[in-house]
């Protein structure tokens, strides 16, 4: 998965210009805005729309035209995913609604005592149920690469007041470990993308849409490490305002020699929401390559 490095394509005026529009006329006039910059992509981002063409055509089984069309629709879903996910950190009136499909499992986690791990993928944008975890009542550690450019992340801060999780920034020299099994210890959950590598990274295969795939190492190593609860969670966008999110039931895995079937059960719960959602998969790299 050498094509994709962990950063961000976005830029601090892209991301103030948007920032503004939300504060003064709400997500409609972005989503405006929003058409022309998903036609720049699509017109001119070659080295993105290739592959996501490609799964649309061959994977998605689509023709020509609705693979074109489903291409558009992906860039432009995924910057509607993007404005929420600022409305909703930046705590700015919204007519946001939701449907909570396992809100008990995540409530059966908590209150199990042994913390969890949530296990996500770059599918929707389960970000944006974050109310639902102010009310699990519970502290929720996001483990992501550090790829964002230092000035993005701080412009957002300053206009969102940051987020309301704790976040653990993947490292070289595995502090993060240490950080997941502080978390897990305080009877927290721990949630983490389990659907991208960086070039180096540690990997294991398995079929995804009809062909094999490498996902990362990390986030089953630690399932069946640590023993707790695993719950795979996922929230995709149904209309302009509103929003699915979905729990699997926590399944725990003892030991290193249910790894496998850890990266199995994650990878059948991904492949039945990407048929389910096929526009609302935002992979722009060849995710089948060797």
């Amino acid at each position: 998965m050498p094509s994709w490095q962990g950063k961000s394509k976005g830029n601090k005026l892209g991301y103030s210009i948007f920032i503004a529009i939300l504060r003064y006329g709400g997500v409609y006039p972005a989503y405006f805005l929003l058409r022309f910059v998903a036609a720049y992509y699509f017109l001119f981002s070659w080295s993105s729309s290739r592959p996501i063409y490609k799964y649309f055509h061959t994977k998605a089984g689509y023709g020509r035209l609705r693979s074109l069309v489903s291409l558009y629709r992906n860039y432009y879903i995924f910057g509607q995913t993007l404005i929420d996910k600022v409305v909703v950190m930046a705590d700015m009136a919204n007519k946001f609604t939701f449907d909570f499909d396992g809100e008990t499992h995540l409530r059966e986690m908590v209150t199990g005592g042994k913390g969890g791990i949530l296990l996500s993928a770059h599918l929707g944008n389960w970000e944006v149920a974050g109310h639902l975890f102010k009310r699990l009542q519970t502290r929720i550690n996001i483990v992501m690469f550090d790829g964002e450019h230092e000035r993005i992340k701080e412009y957002l801060a300053s206009v969102t007041g940051g987020r309301n999780v704790n976040i653990i920034v993947l490292k070289d020299d595995l502090s993060h470990i240490y950080a997941i099994n502080d978390a897990l210890s305080n009877q927290e959950l721990v949630c983490m993308h389990a659907d991208r590598f960086l070039p180096g990274n540690k990997t294991m295969t398995a079929n995804l849409l009809g062909s094999p795939a490498q996902f990362p190492l990390g986030p089953f190593l630690l399932a069946s490490t640590f023993r707790v609860p695993v719950s795979a969670v996922f929230a995709f966008k149904e209309s302009a305002t509103h929003y699915h999110f979905y729990a699997t039931p926590p399944k725990v895995y003892n030991g290193r020699k249910e790894q496998a079937a850890a990266l199995n059960d994650f990878v059948a719960h991904m492949e039945e929401m990407i048929r389910k959602y096929p526009e609302q998969w935002f992979n722009y790299f060849d995710f089948w390559e060797k």
